[in-house]
């Protein structure tokens, strides 16, 4: 044990990791009820007439995946779902939307592109659609011209998602097209922000990491610091470098929000726009015409295909400017659940104008995440208890009910038993990506 943190800290983990193991199956009578009364209550579930078209997931563990698998699936369409080894008892393998799991290795090993040949031919997938991580969006777009040969690949090439990817190349091409975005300055030193002139420029800023930092992003500090010496400290506590550059970016203050579009060839297919939230565990749609405007200029001027979820700040005028876009899926695909159109919006076969959650759906949430926080802060049960009323949880789904009581009492677990034979410390659980956070993780 060479690497990552002391040793100290992987024994601290220890009790922390059976502490949540314990909770969690603390819960299961709970779980377990609820999903004996959904399957008492729904009786038999009449399967969709077959379409003949077999989608292919990947990203399986994460919530976001199971959503689409159930829409594909209500659609008539076959699901296969795809993940690597370290999440094989993903919870949502065992939805009865999927119809074939496969595991396959990381994204960034050499034998991946290989695996996904293999899974596309003996599947016969006629498209695939990535569910990406952070890290394998770059992958997946890599993959593309090979997939191609035998399925239809809904993703953006090498350079669409290198441009969007990176947090200054996506400022400097949406400032290119006359869209707002803020001050944006690629960083490849500590010293280049203690150099910064933030006199000469209309401040704050912040840094940000290009690559997605599951700890560090959180991290929103105003720069200047209070003396040009706690400016430097600052940068320097950052692990900023040529291979691993940041952006300051000035902050603008207002409302952040949150999109997610699906596009095909520069024409915008899905569109939702959600309030941010600090813990990315709650969505709601919201109408901002002004930001969908900005999505569809820019996806039609860069001829988009793919999934893309662009991140806002709408100013006290309602000026909205984009300050970065992820290649991936967004979680607030949840609100599609039960949407007649969004399979086929996916796959170019509905009208010009892109397809929106329903006016009345509800918001969502998920119940364990609302449980713990209560629990954390208890002088905000009325809040969470109002979350839990006005919404709905992002992966029960009565007709469909074991993916949550597997999320909690199998997969979750699973990851827990890992990082403890492995003595490796982990910051939280993210119920929604059906991961670890941990120092330095993906």
């Amino acid at each position: 044990m060479t690497d990552g943190p002391p040793l100290r800290r992987r024994v601290a983990s220890i009790p922390q990791t059976l502490g949540m193991i314990a909770l969690l199956q603390a819960l299961a009578p709970l779980d377990l009820a609820a999903v004996a009364m959904a399957t008492l209550r729904r009786g038999r579930v009449p399967a969709p007439a077959p379409s003949g078209r077999t989608i292919m997931l990947s990203g399986g563990k994460m919530t976001k995946a199971l959503e689409l698998a159930r829409c594909f699936h209500a659609a008539g369409h076959r699901v296969v779902l795809v993940e690597s080894a370290r999440y094989r008892f993903t919870a949502h393998r065992f939805s009865r939307a999927v119809a074939a799991f496969h595991v396959v290795p990381d994204a960034a090993s050499a034998e991946y592109v290989d695996a996904l040949v293999d899974v596309v031919q003996r599947e016969r997938v006629d498209v695939y659609v990535p569910v990406c991580s952070p890290a394998s969006s770059r992958y997946d777009a890599l993959a593309r011209a090979t997939l191609q040969q035998w399925c239809e690949v809904l993703h953006g090439g090498p350079d669409d998602i290198e441009t969007v990817d990176d947090k200054a190349a996506f400022a400097a091409a949406a400032g290119d097209l006359g869209l707002a975005v803020p001050d944006t300055l690629r960083v490849t030193h500590p010293d280049q922000v203690a150099a910064f002139d933030f006199g000469a420029a209309p401040g704050p800023y912040v840094l940000k990491s290009i690559a997605y930092d599951p700890v560090n992003r959180l991290d929103l500090t105003r720069l200047p610091r209070s003396t040009p010496e706690e400016t430097a400290a600052f940068a320097r506590s950052k692990p900023i470098s040529a291979d691993n550059p940041w952006i300051l970016q000035q902050f603008v203050p207002g409302s952040e929000y949150c999109t997610h579009g699906t596009a095909r060839d520069g024409r915008l297919r899905v569109f939702v726009c959600c309030a941010s939230s600090a813990s990315q565990l709650n969505y709601a749609p919201v109408d901002k015409p002004a930001i969908e405007d900005w999505v569809r200029t820019f996806v039609a001027e860069h001829r988009l295909t793919g999934q893309y979820s662009f991140d806002f700040i709408e100013t006290a005028d309602g000026t909205p400017l984009a300050i970065e876009c992820n290649p991936r899926t967004h979680s607030a695909i949840t609100l599609f659940r039960d949407h007649p159109d969004l399979a086929e919006a996916y796959l170019g076969e509905t009208g010009d104008a892109p397809v929106r959650p329903a006016p009345d759906v509800r918001p969502t949430y998920w119940l364990h995440h609302e449980l713990w926080q209560a629990f954390r802060h208890p002088r905000s049960w009325r809040y969470h208890l109002r979350v839990l009323r006005e919404g709905r949880d992002a992966v029960f789904d009565p007709r469909d009910p074991w993916p949550f009581f597997l999320l909690y009492h199998l997969h979750l677990p699973s990851l827990l038993l890992q990082n403890l034979v492995r003595l490796r410390p982990w910051v939280k659980i993210d119920v929604n990506i059906g991961k670890l956070v941990e120092p330095a993780g993906d």
